[in-house]
């Protein structure tokens, strides 16, 4: 009876439009790699320029997370995601149609970037969070970081086929017509943090307040420090993957089924992700994940490099793609509720994001600097260990508060 009320209770039609929402919005960012040679290649601009826009997306998206998972959580879901459609679609036309570095960087950067921090992950997770109980939530954050996956896969081929039917530039304009649906589905998710399933239990804090308790706790802030190595393995990897599969001589589709089977094993891992840190240890399953991470990226660069060890190395990395989100997303509502979770996540993400900008920019300059990826590659190798090493301490516990005792 419990455990059939309990089913009954989750709140399907929610997940189902975040998850639709996820795979929208990160499914375009994730395929941005497929512009940089032809797009490249018709304007004369070089590796550095390119990277240089992807880095500044990534820390637009990391900006942007804190202030509008705050909005969220004041002003309602749906006016973000709404948001969102606009920021997001303006800027893929504005990248679409620029003929100098600056529109390049100022639509394929600041506005896709904010675009992608108003209807990513952390907006959608803490919509679940609020309506789904804790013993749930896990299991929410894997579908909805899953379907953000299969966003990847699906655009993957969507993408590379638009650009070889209509040319880059209007596969980036069709993409922004596509964005403008996520309102549609984003008005299942309206309300904000005091109006979900979950309200009544959370203490009332101010903003100030949150953020005083946050920044003073250890394992907040070593969750933190680690998240910023996920943005760096997979920002550089998504942007510079398809160009450094032609640079080691494997023919350039299999760039497509490589972020393709990315994608298409991220949702297995990210489901699993989702399972595992409901039964077991969040911050040990982090350690698990980011050493897992620098193990196979040195496999992959030592070992003889061939059409089929991209398509190992694309299983193996898409399982441990995103799987670190539902566990750090779980992490922050255990350690401080739901109330100011759109804030405190986006936090969080922020690090990822400036990890996302060094990794994609980084990825361009040395390049250039040194005619191959090798040095990031191995930098990333070295980060994983270092994630891992933060993550060990992780209290997976509430902060201490003072709860009021109830007048007799």
């Amino acid at each position: 009876m419990t455990t059939k009320t309990a089913k009954a209770d989750f709140p399907w039609l929610i997940i189902a439009a975040g998850c639709l929402i996820a795979a929208l919005t990160f499914g375009p960012r994730s395929a941005m790699g497929f512009f940089q040679l032809p797009m490249l290649a018709d304007t004369g601009w070089d590796r550095t320029t390119f990277g240089l826009a992807m880095a500044i997306q990534n820390l637009c998206w990391g900006l942007g997370q804190p202030v509008f998972g705050a909005i969220a959580d004041r002003f309602g879901t749906w006016r973000v995601l709404a948001l969102s459609a606009l920021l997001y679609a303006g800027g893929l036309y504005m990248m679409a149609v620029a003929d100098a570095p600056t529109l390049l960087y100022l639509g394929g950067g600041v506005l896709v970037g904010l675009g992608v921090a108003a209807g990513s992950f952390g907006i959608i997770l803490a919509a679940f969070a609020r309506n789904v109980a804790p013993e749930d939530r896990s299991f929410a954050f894997g579908l909805g970081t899953a379907a953000g996956s299969a966003g990847m896969f699906l655009f993957a081929p969507i993408t590379q086929g638009l650009i070889s039917t209509v040319g880059w530039s209007d596969a980036l304009v069709y993409l922004a017509i596509a964005m403008l649906v996520v309102p549609v589905f984003a008005a299942v998710l309206r309300g904000n943090a005091q109006s979900g399933t979950q309200s009544q239990s959370e203490i009332d804090q101010t903003v100030k307040e949150a953020l005083r308790e946050a920044f003073s706790h250890n394992s907040f802030l070593l969750l933190t420090a680690g998240f910023f190595v996920c943005g760096f393995q997979v920002a550089f990897i998504t942007a510079h993957f398809p160009a450094y599969i032609g640079d080691i001589g494997v023919a350039a589709n299999y760039a497509v089924i490589g972020i393709a089977l990315i994608g298409f094993f991220n949702i297995i891992g990210s489901l699993a992700a989702g399972v595992i840190g409901q039964r077991h240890s969040k911050p040990m399953f982090l350690v698990g994940l980011y050493v897992s991470r620098s193990i196979a990226v040195t496999l992959f660069l030592l070992l003889p490099q061939s059409a089929t060890s991209v398509i190992v190395f694309s299983i193996v990395m898409g399982l441990l793609w995103l799987s670190t989100v539902p566990p750090t997303n779980a992490l922050v509502a255990i350690m401080f509720g739901t109330r100011h979770l759109g804030m405190l996540g986006g936090i969080v993400f922020f690090s990822h994001q400036v990890g996302s900008f060094l990794g994609v920019w980084l990825g361009g300059y040395l390049y250039d600097l040194f005619g191959t990826y090798d040095p990031v590659w191995w930098l990333g190798v070295a980060l994983g260990l270092f994630a891992a090493i933060v993550h060990w301490p992780i209290r997976e516990q509430a902060v201490p508060r003072d709860v009021p005792v109830p007048a007799e």
